[in-house]
């Protein structure tokens, strides 16, 4: 079998006491993309650091294209390219001098730059803006340039460090297609990114990371498996209710006194649940039948607080199709 495009084996770094890493393992293969996924601090931006050879573990292995990044960084560099969270491209130069300028430091001859440069313009649907400021660029625009600039020596593997933060849903989407594209066109794509929807739209294989080590890898599909496949949400009248249902509630969110249930989905289950949970029908104001999400999975595996859940502050809507096309919400 082919070696994976990035392998790590027991990646450890610290600042002083502070144990950022400890211990992480990871493999991509090639042609594929891998999201990198985590709450703040839990080490994501240290390991792609480590990863494009701007730091050095403490302890642990990784290579790179084939090249280990302690002992080969030069052909590492010369195999990869990194876009960070923000976009590093020159505002006084239009986008056309920026990318000759870029094929130009990675020694092209001139006309060859010039050809390199029109190559991506097009690629990434700048053509029209070849020859305006980069300053009257929006904020997709200088994405799409700055994922352009890190193409212009043809790597093999593409860090993409939250790449789509600040962008708005059209943006994101455009950029997403942009990921897609280098995929099938045979390269590896390692992404870090703070969307759960980002992530299971591009990649391939997910690596949860939490406190510094691997909480779970897989497929997206995989990683939803482990939590239940079907949730029954239920928003409590009183808070003595909440507090009688809790102790049996699998989420729990009680700034508005819901909770979560495991169900199979099915219309007879939720049915008897709601009566065997509220015979009478005063102490529940509403549900929500859910699928499991990435979310479910990256609260289920990162979230220490069980009382605490981003869904909670999502607004459903009785009666109506609910937030993410995955819920039908009802009063009772």
């Amino acid at each position: 079998m082919a070696e994976p495009a990035i392998r790590a084996t027991g990646l450890t770094k610290s600042y002083g006491t502070h144990h950022v890493l400890k211990g992480v393992d990871l493999s991509v293969p090639r042609g594929s993309v891998f999201a990198l996924l985590g709450p703040n601090g839990a080490g994501k931006t240290t390991a792609v650091r480590i990863l494009t050879t701007l730091t050095t573990a403490d302890a642990g292995t990784a290579r790179v294209g084939g090249h280990d990044v302690r002992a080969d960084r030069r052909k590492v560099r010369a195999t990869i390219s990194l876009t960070g969270q923000s976009a590093a491209v020159d505002e006084r130069q239009t986008g056309a001098e920026n990318l000759r300028m870029m094929a130009r430091l990675s020694r092209l001859p001139r006309a060859a730059a010039r050809r390199r440069a029109d190559e991506l313009l097009d690629r990434f649907g700048l053509t029209d803006a070849a020859d305006r400021l980069v300053v009257t660029y929006s904020g997709g625009m200088r994405r799409r340039l700055d994922l352009a600039a890190g193409l212009v020596a043809a790597p093999t593997v593409l860090f993409l460090d939250e790449p789509t933060t600040g962008l708005d849903p059209r943006s994101r989407r455009s950029l997403w297609q942009s990921v897609r594209e280098l995929s099938t066109a045979g390269a590896t794509v390692f992404l870090t990114t703070q969307y759960l929807e980002e992530a299971d739209e591009l990649a391939h294989r997910i690596a949860v990371l939490h406190e510094g080590r691997v909480a779970a890898q897989g497929t997206p599909a995989d990683l939803k498996s482990r939590v239940p496949g079907h949730r029954l949400d239920l928003t409590l009248t009183t808070e003595a209710a909440y507090t009688a249902l809790a102790p049996r509630a699998v989420h729990h969110a009680p700034h508005t006194r819901t909770l979560g249930l495991p169900t199979d989905g099915s219309a007879a289950h939720v049915r008897a649940l709601l009566d065997a949970l509220d015979p009478t029908r005063a102490d529940i104001a509403s549900f929500t039948v859910r699928t499991a999400t990435l979310d479910d999975v990256f609260l289920a595996l990162t979230d220490t607080d069980t009382h605490a859940d981003t869904h909670a502050d999502a607004p459903t809507h009785p009666r109506s199709g609910a937030r993410t096309g995955q819920e039908v919400t009802h009063v009772r």
